[in-house]
């Protein structure tokens, strides 16, 4: 329980911060979903699969969020030179 009440405390400055600093409730739900993907990559090597079952999402899902959000290679260079392996698809000819 005293985890829960650090982290809801921990939680409770950086809202009112957020607030402070004028952020909107999109702005600051953006900001905080871009972080949690990229810190769940990163504890996946990178693995979109893996990232998007520890995340209950699909993993076209998160791979459409990745895009959405500009989350890209330099994210995963920060952490020992791990680069993402994307899928790039081919043109047919």
């Amino acid at each position: 329980m005293g985890n829960k009440q650090s982290l809801n405390g921990r939680l409770h400055q950086i809202v009112d911060e957020l607030v402070h600093q004028g952020l909107t409730l999109e702005q600051a739900r953006q900001e905080f979903e871009r972080q949690f993907i990229v810190a769940s990559l990163r504890s996946n090597d990178w693995n979109f699969c893996r990232s998007a079952r520890s995340l209950g999402v699909h993993r076209n899902t998160l791979r459409n969020k990745v895009s959405h959000l500009g989350i890209g290679v330099s994210e995963g260079r920060s952490r020992g030179g791990v680069r993402p392996l994307l899928r790039r698809s081919i043109p047919k000819v």
